[in-house]
């Protein structure tokens, strides 16, 4: 195509997008239904996983279950009953190994049908130096957060394609926008999170399937218990997040097909800053924030016996 042409188009374009984006902070986009959609999640048993699956059950979409933990998931089961739940199932399944994760994952083909929302929210974190975490630990967190949502994808990725119709989940972190002192593993298997559900999503427009939507979404410190101890420097303007406000605005990006939720809001401005401030300035603004120390009062969930 001509240089000239091309670039007016862009241009054009460019200003369109733009100004579509700004519009929808004003007018916001008609949600979705996702009523008979299969939604499959991981890591369900607890935190911001058994709250996506009680406030998708109470839309009327069927539910699948997935978590390493039975106690959790008999909970989110019964929750999700509770909450209008026509379908909903439960697997036990270790999403840090490939075998069990296809295994599964045809298990759930079989008895449920093909997965049409897919929320790859299951993670953990050591919360220690990067020399003092074990070397099977460093490895576990590659695994459940970011090696897991390659064995998903292949799982249930074919059938979205195929059909043109699908929804594709990340639950990152703000840890996979900006590196931080105790999180290092953590911080590189968010990035790589984000990195990977970027790349499928090009790989989607590349192939024309429109149908097939990606939404990565990088929260703040959520009171889930996963970091307990760990608190914001300044509540008022970074504040750790309720679990409820969270899911609710997941399933509001979902349903309005939003391909990026920052949550707070706060993030999109400090994300924005960090592109273009040099290194210490963004040092600077980071320490003021989130101080390079608050994972010094890191003590995560209670370890059961």
């Amino acid at each position: 195509m001509n240089f000239f042409l091309e670039t007016l188009k862009f241009i054009v374009l460019f200003i369109y997008y733009s100004l579509e984006s700004l519009v929808f902070l004003v007018v916001p986009v008609r949600k979705k239904n996702v009523s008979g959609e299969i939604v499959l999640i991981t890591g369900a048993g607890s935190g911001i996983g058994r709250l996506l699956a009680i406030k998708f059950a109470s839309l009327g979409a069927t539910v699948v279950l997935w978590d390493i933990n039975q106690e959790g998931l008999n909970c989110a089961v019964r929750l999700a009953r509770e909450n209008g739940a026509g379908r909903v199932h439960s697997y036990i399944c270790d999403c840090s190994k490939r075998q069990d994760v296809y295994r599964v994952a045809d298990q759930v083909k079989k008895e449920v049908g093909d997965v049409s929302i897919l929320i790859n929210n299951a993670g953990i974190v050591i919360g220690k130096r990067f020399l003092d975490s074990p070397d099977s630990l460093l490895e576990k967190t590659m695994e459940v957060n970011t090696m897991a949502h390659f064995w998903t994808y292949k799982a249930f990725l074919p059938a979205m394609i195929a059909s043109n119709h699908g929804h594709l989940v990340s639950i990152s972190s703000c840890a996979g926008l900006c590196g931080s002192n105790q999180v290092s593993d953590y911080c590189a298997s968010k990035f790589a999170a984000i990195g990977f559900a970027e790349s499928i999503d090009a790989e989607m427009r590349v192939l024309r399937k429109t149908g097939v939507k990606t939404t990565i979404v990088c929260p703040f410190v959520i009171n889930t218990g996963m970091f307990d101890g760990v608190k914001s420097k300044w509540p008022h303007v970074l504040p750790n997040l309720d679990p409820e406000y969270v899911a609710d605005r997941i399933i509001s990006a979902v349903r309005q097909n939003q391909e990026v939720l920052f949550i707070p809001r706060m993030v999109y401005v400090l994300y924005f800053l960090k592109s273009f401030l040099p290194v210490k300035a963004s040092l600077l603004l980071f320490d003021y924030f989130a101080s390079r120390d608050f994972m010094n009062t890191f003590t995560g969930r209670p370890k059961k016996e």
